[in-house]
């Protein structure tokens, strides 16, 4: 039946090619391919073949008339016979079609059959690759792994040593390897090697009396001697050294202390005058605010001599030196009120005198008034 929703065969088409692309997916070869060059490599990727695609029956046919009609037509052009083979073509029979047919069908499914092997060899390959390029991932994974192990095992060896201290007295030789250093140089001139030697003043030594032994014994313990009162000393060095450095942490520890000490302080004190200074700032916004809610009925307090003096004076160096600053301005106006005579600042005091008199009458009613206001509050509060 067919499917009456349209787009129906894509799918079914899309489907099979989806079927076919998990099969090549699944596919494992058994056998080794041999490696294609890069042309080839490059004509598998585009998809290229390398047998031809066989002609169609009309391009057969063609071949087989081409000699026909060049004969009857030897001047004529390509183009020209082409076009005859075109116009006779038509008139050919489908039986006298027919064995081009059939050569071409042959021919096509021999073509399609190579096709299909270069395309499972393809993908056989391309499995082949990647499955190469795992493996090669895995041995350098391996390899570096190993590599690592190693270089951890050679930083513990390294680690485990101890450097030697150059400055520390190197233990002495005993009695016997003194003989031997002795004896040594003389065996080497006789053309003993280095094994013979030591065997041949390993017997001597055996053979030797104590009194042959006794001056090395002497010269061993000597030397004995000497590297144990170089070794206390060398200990000593170290101890002194260590302590030093104890002690050298020590101050260095305190100094950081001290300084971490100081810092806090510094901090307290910073903390300190930034609380003050806030305050300080908090109180004077309050008494801004407590002026502005003050009540407006109250009596201002008068100005002082100097200032009405200085209003006065302002005025009139203004109107002389319209142009100039209020620092300088200031500057004259004292520059003034001290030359002024005892006289003329007796005026001035007398002016502010009288505004104080009027000003403290002015006071007293006033708190009169507030006085009997709050106690007819309270009154009213109470009652």
């Amino acid at each position: 039946m067919k499917s009456s929703k349209p787009g129906a065969k894509s799918r079914e088409k899309l489907q099979m090619e989806l079927k076919k692309l998990q099969k090549l997916k699944e596919f494992k070869p058994t056998m080794t391919f041999a490696l294609l060059g890069d042309k080839e490599q490059d004509k598998k990727k585009n998809g290229c073949s390398e047998k031809k695609r066989p002609p169609p029956p009309y391009i057969l046919w063609c071949k087989d008339q081409w000699n026909e009609i060049k004969k009857e037509n030897p001047e004529a052009e390509f183009k020209a016979v082409t076009n005859m083979l075109g116009a006779k073509w038509k008139n050919v029979t489908a039986e006298e079609k027919k064995p081009y047919e059939e050569k071409y069908k042959t021919k096509k499914e021999a073509y399609l059959l190579i096709v299909a092997k270069e395309k499972r060899e393809s993908e056989a390959m391309k499995l082949l690759e990647e499955e190469q390029k795992q493996k090669t991932a895995m041995e350098v994974l391996e390899q570096y792994m190993q590599f690592q192990q190693e270089a951890e095992r050679d930083n513990k060896k390294k680690k485990n040593k101890k450097e030697k201290d150059p400055l520390k007295p190197k233990h002495p030789m005993s009695a016997f390897f003194l003989f031997t250093n002795e004896r040594r140089a003389a065996l080497l001139a006789e053309n003993n090697g280095v094994l013979e030697v030591s065997k041949i003043t390993s017997e001597e030594w055996k053979n030797m009396t104590e009194k042959q032994k006794s001056p090395y014994e002497k010269m061993a313990k000597k030397n004995k001697d000497k590297y144990m009162l170089e070794m206390e000393a060398y200990k000593q060095k170290k101890e002194d050294e260590a302590t030093n450095l104890r002690k050298e942490e020590e101050e260095h520890m305190k100094l950081q202390k001290q300084e971490a000490l100081q810092l806090l302080k510094k901090k307290e004190k910073t903390e300190n005058l930034i609380k003050k200074t806030k305050e300080n700032l908090q109180k004077k916004k309050q008494n801004k605010e407590d002026k502005k809610k003050s009540d407006p009925n109250k009596p201002k307090r008068p100005a002082s001599s100097f200032i009405l003096f200085s209003k006065e004076a302002r005025k009139s160096l203004l109107e002389e030196r319209p142009e100039i600053i209020n620092s300088t301005l200031n500057a004259f106006i004292s520059l003034k009120w001290k030359e002024l005579k005892e006289e003329e600042r007796q005026a001035w005091n007398d002016k502010a005198s009288v505004a104080m008199e009027a000003y403290k009458k002015e006071m007293e009613a006033y708190n009169k008034s507030f006085a009997a206001t709050m106690e007819q509050k309270t009154e009213e509060q109470i009652y």
